[in-house]
């Protein structure tokens, strides 16, 4: 694995354990982007779980090549939540421009687990 993509994924690993602390640290910032008819505070807590999981798994290289892909699938999992945020009159966290900013960077963060796991070493 090439030094670039070896500090992005571990970079990637690093924001995913932080933000998965997060979860346990700050919920209410979390709670607004999970539909009411789901069970906030479990939810809240397995997202924090696996993120924790999945950011170590990226720094650790025998489980990296899974991990950045389950990294990959979480994030596209939580594109549909920041759509919604957009469109919604009152956004999870912050104001309306701050939700606009939320979702083009989601979008980075999947084409950075995309590269991350393409480039990970493990051949299919």
């Amino acid at each position: 694995m090439k030094i670039f993509t070896l500090v992005l994924t571990i970079l990637l690993g690093l924001l995913m354990v932080l933000g998965g602390v997060s979860h346990f640290m700050n919920p209410l910032m979390y709670a607004g982007f999970f539909p009411e008819f789901l069970l906030n505070d479990a939810l809240n807590i397995v997202a924090g779980v696996v993120e924790i999981g999945l950011g170590l798994g990226a720094m650790i290289p025998r489980f990296r090549h899974y991990a950045t892909l389950g990294i990959l699938v979480l994030m596209v999992l939580f594109l549909p939540l920041h759509v919604i945020d957009v469109f919604r009159g009152d956004p999870a966290v912050g104001s309306h421009q701050a939700a606009l900013i939320r979702l083009p960077v989601q979008f980075v963060f999947i084409f950075w687990a995309w590269f991350c796991y393409r480039n990970s070493g493990k051949k299919a």
